[in-house]
């Protein structure tokens, strides 16, 4: 994953408008987080003009949501984000098909470098990748470089620094695997 990250740095024209492309997002997401439940369709509408890219009839999310940007965003069919989402997609962000995120979620594909004087002059995205039939619990917080399986569930309050590998519960700061997940089985 690190050779599909994105380097941005600071007083570029890449720069200046990744800075447009913010704007524009909190104004969809403004708008969009004066909507409730029952507005689904308008809901669909924004989150489609958020992402370039018309979402499936089944997509469902319960406002408020927040993003930095949102072009970078690809979502598979009957997707579910629960309220106050928050998705930063610099370095891009897949979600598969099936897949529920729980209330309070963070997707961060956004970073900065660790090195001091490097810091506020480079922004750096790397992609995360949420497989089908994925649930992530409530509080959870994914970052950048991670992919999550299929069939896996992120715990609540979990922070995801590695990959998940499919069919597993992960829980915990940093998350780990708990245990194998098979159908039919509590």
């Amino acid at each position: 994953m690190k050779d599909k990250s994105r380097t941005i740095y600071s007083k570029t024209p890449e720069s200046a408008a990744m800075v447009q492309n913010v704007k524009r997002a909190m104004e969809i997401t403004a708008e969009m987080n004066r909507l409730t439940f029952n507005d689904t369709d308008e809901v669909r509408a924004l989150f489609s003009k958020l992402t370039g890219k018309k979402v499936d009839e089944h997509f469902l999310l319960i406002p408020p949501f927040y993003s930095n940007g949102g072009d970078e965003i690809s979502l598979g069919k009957r997707v579910f984000i629960n309220q106050n989402c928050t998705i930063y997609d610099l370095g891009g962000v897949t979600i598969g098909n099936d897949v529920m995120i729980g209330p309070n979620v963070s997707i961060l594909t956004t970073g900065h470098s660790l090195t001091p004087s490097l810091r506020r002059s480079v922004t750096i995205g790397n992609p995360i990748v949420i497989g089908n039939n994925v649930w992530i619990a409530a509080n959870a917080i994914l970052i950048g470089g991670v992919t999550i399986g299929d069939n896996a569930v992120v715990a609540a309050g979990s922070v995801v620094t590695r990959d998940v590998p499919p069919n597993t519960l992960v829980g915990g700061n940093p998350a780990r695997i708990i245990h194998a997940i098979e159908d039919g089985s509590e």
